[in-house]
């Protein structure tokens, strides 16, 4: 009898009343501190982009972190998305959660291996058998935009795309967003060791 402990989203209802972010990612649960400055200084400008061109074009809505129940053991909350006005009107519940994929998906990394393993390796299986159309990964510390795009049957890495590049999609008719704008100049402050 397999007796391993498996996460649902009814679990989530518990667990929310601090300042950490909960995802599970099938039946596993990942829990994250509150982004700092530089991965909510690019989601702000890449959500901020979105927008302008989504009213522009009318054709959907830009959204962050968003909560997202693929099902009771896939349920997380993506950085950015965006998703058609055909797919929300089908997906969107009562309570305000999407339940299928956005057409793209955005995830800034933050800083520490687990969390880069979590964007890289484990979100981006999810999204692809989601079905999420494009899965874009903000790499803020390297300054860049991976760009993964369904191919076939699973997202595959189509791009990399550095701060002279701009940023495109063929989901996003005349969206074109250049990649330096996503970095702050400011750069963190280096760490100290404690007097001891």
């Amino acid at each position: 009898m397999d007796t391993t402990l498996r996460w649902t989203s009814a679990d989530l209802e518990v667990l929310h009343n601090d300042s950490k972010r909960y995802e599970i990612i099938d039946g596993d649960l990942y829990v994250s501190r509150q982004p700092g400055y530089h991965h909510q200084y690019a989601c702000t400008q890449l959500s901020g982009a979105l927008v302008v061109w989504s009213n522009q074009a009318s054709l959907g809505v830009t959204l962050q972190a968003p909560g997202v129940i693929f099902a009771d053991d896939d349920d997380v909350a993506p950085d950015v998305v965006w998703i058609s006005r055909e797919r929300l009107a089908v997906t969107l519940d009562q309570t305000g959660h999407l339940h299928t994929a956005p057409e793209l998906v955005v995830e800034v990394l933050s800083p520490g291996s687990a969390n880069e393993r979590r964007d890289r390796e484990v979100k981006l299986k999810l999204y692809s058998r989601r079905w999420v159309s494009e899965y874009w990964i903000v790499d803020w510390q390297q300054r860049k935009v991976e760009v993964y795009r369904r191919q076939q049957m699973a997202l595959q890495l189509l791009a990399t795309l550095y701060e002279t590049n701009t940023l495109t999609s063929p989901l996003l008719p005349g969206f074109a967003c250049p990649v330096v704008t996503l970095f702050d100049s400011l750069q963190p402050p280096a760490r100290t060791q404690e007097a001891r």
